[in-house]
């Protein structure tokens, strides 16, 4: 099946779509999932059995090719793999068990080849020393690798993860990967809520800065769930209006330190981040869930004008997407289908939502910076929900790829295909 142009399709139902896999899960808090180089997108996965796959499309030719990286490494959909690329195209991939005590990087062998790895290295950074002053004694496990290369620091490589603490941690390698500095703290609650575990979603423009979108703790567990904004550059994490925060050897930082995008207190309307882009102006801009109640999930767009945040609603997605057993109690009511933004252009969002039954795929424009918006039916009749979508900025334009969903009754418990276009 050829990859489609949306630019020249009507909706069409999501299973009609190219499948970069036919068996494949993820989370949305580790990224990069996807990455584009030399005419080819990578995406990565971890199966309903649990192993760890890695796909290959080329953009001209329309090959898929396909690889298992890990066999039966765990089935749960929050260990996806991410990607870096070390500066001769060769891919590196991160990855990790959910709240468990190892991750890893692996190494293809050559650039553009995803059948050759090198054997898996573990990377232990959580470290107790480093981060004495602020660690509980508690928490000690790895989830969420995410990778950056910094091409104006000599591409040096950020690594984030949630670690010590269920808190968002940071080390640095200045070697291609080779070792990494000791892992620190990089966010903690306010003082009242020194147990709480951000959730954090970030993005680089890939040269010199990192922008980090994070939550005070979990939506589950916080009543007042708020959304956050940091950015790392230069050695030092800033507010949007430039004001700094604190640098690098001063971590951790409190989240009231950074900017408040959106207070949940005064309304008591929990909420949990989805994605962060810039626009042209390298201004954040932040797309999230709000959850009036466990079965009303509203989307929102944050976006910095330069001198202060708006916020709009976009438009209401539903209840929660997993596939609830008769009898039970849902135990994530808080999983949207999930809304994005376009990182080429951060006026376009693309979102799941309920219509007619079916969680649809669709693309949503705004003109007037989120006050109101066009729509565009990317997937329509589905025979399944399409969850999860993402983007990745590819030869020119935009590959939308996104989960379309057979079964999930829990993140351990899962069938889905992995599927893309191309706008």
């Amino acid at each position: 099946m050829p990859l489609t142009s949306l630019k020249r399709q009507m909706a069409q139902p999501g299973e009609s779509y190219l499948a970069l896999a036919p068996d494949a899960g993820w989370c949305w808090f580790a990224d990069p999932r996807a990455v584009y180089y030399n005419e080819t997108l990578y995406a990565g996965w971890v199966d309903s059995q649990g192993s760890l796959g890695v796909g290959a499309l080329s953009l001209s030719t329309g090959e898929v090719r396909r690889h298992i990286v890990q066999n039966e490494l765990e089935r749960d959909d929050h260990d996806n793999p991410t990607f870096a690329f070390h500066p001769n195209g060769r891919l590196m991939l991160f990855y990790s068990r959910h709240s468990r005590d190892d991750m890893y990087v692996v190494d293809s062998v050559e650039a553009g080849d995803i059948s050759r790895w090198h054997p898996a290295r573990l990377i232990q950074l959580n470290d107790v020393a480093a981060n004495a002053h602020v660690y509980s004694g508690g928490h000690d496990r790895y989830t969420y690798p995410s990778p950056f290369r910094l091409t104006d620091e000599e591409r040096r490589i950020y690594l984030f993860w949630r670690g010590l603490d269920h808190k968002p941690n940071l080390s640095i390698s200045n070697d291609d990967g080779k070792t990494w500095s000791a892992g620190r703290i990089v966010v903690i609650g306010n003082e009242t809520y020194l147990n709480q575990r951000p959730y954090t979603k970030m993005s680089s423009n890939g040269r010199d800065r990192i922008h980090m979108a994070f939550t005070d703790g979990h939506p589950r567990n916080e009543p007042t769930n708020s959304i956050h904004y940091a950015c790392l550059r230069a050695g030092s994490f800033y507010r949007a209006d430039g004001s700094k925060i604190g640098a690098l050897g001063d971590l951790p930082f409190k989240a009231e330190d950074a900017d408040v995008v959106y207070d949940a207190r005064p309304s008591q309307i929990r909420s949990w981040v989805w994605d962060v882009a810039t626009d042209h102006e390298e201004n954040p801009v932040i797309v999230y869930a709000r959850f009036a109640r466990d079965d009303d999930h509203r989307y929102h767009y944050a976006r910095w004008d330069g001198q202060r945040w708006h916020d709009h609603e976009v438009v209401a997605a539903g209840p929660w997407f997993p596939q609830t057993p008769a009898g039970e109690e849902e135990r994530e009511p808080h999983y949207s289908g999930g809304i994005v933004l376009d990182p080429v252009n951060p006026d376009v969002v693309y979102l799941s939502r309920l219509v007619d039954g079916v969680r649809e795929i669709e693309r949503w424009q705004t003109r007037d910076r989120g006050v109101t918006w066009e729509r565009f039916s990317v997937t329509s009749g589905s025979k399944h929900d399409n969850i999860r979508p993402y983007v990745v900025n590819a030869k020119g334009g935009s590959c939308l790829l996104w989960l379309n969903v057979e079964q999930y009754r829990h993140y351990t418990d899962y069938r889905c295909s992995l599927r893309i276009a191309q706008f």
